[in-house]
């Protein structure tokens, strides 16, 4: 019977396979932390996109609408209460400029959050300290026989040993 990687059950890795293995398993880490460098990224810029595109629409919406919406909303009013036809439009336009402002606001909310988000830092700051505990890493020594602690049973595991006598 063999392991995944074709060497006999229970052999000892030599010191290149180790190495080998080690290397591979931080370029899979590397690898990894770039796409999720990339993903934060992506959604920086993402909120950003929907920042712009908002106030691309109030813009337009202020721009487009308002002939439109004054000339209805003035005579709408004016019907209703019997005012000045003038006051009717003024009206009219300070609803417009309300919801142009709206929507300009939820566009700076959204920039504000875009502009906090740090994706990228905290991926640096990740790659740094897995690099610094690679760098801290020495191998372990091996323990066998009597005094490594599986070759006890379970029940006598993390407990000090305690002579006893017979007698």
């Amino acid at each position: 019977m063999s392991a995944p990687d074709g060497s006999p059950v229970g052999a000892e890795h030599s010191i290149g396979q180790l190495f080998a293995s080690a290397s591979t398993d931080l370029s899979a880490l590397v690898h990894d932390e770039i796409a999720l460098a990339k993903a934060q990224l992506k959604q920086d810029v993402k909120r950003g996109a929907m920042s712009g595109g908002s106030f691309s629409v109030a813009g337009a919406l202020l721009l487009f609408s308002l002939p439109m919406l004054n000339f209805a909303l003035a005579y709408g009013i004016r019907t209703w209460s019997n005012w000045n036809l003038a006051l009717c439009f003024l009206l009219s336009f300070a609803a417009n400029v309300l919801l142009a402002l709206l929507l300009a606001l939820v566009g700076l909310m959204l920039a504000k959050k875009a502009k906090k988000s740090k994706g990228p830092q905290k991926v640096a700051a990740s790659m740094k300290e897995s690099a610094g505990v690679l760098q801290k890493a020495k191998p372990h020594p091996r323990v066998t026989g009597p005094q490594h602690p599986r070759a006890l049973p379970p029940a006598e595991r993390g407990r000090k040993a305690v002579a006893r006598s017979s007698s």
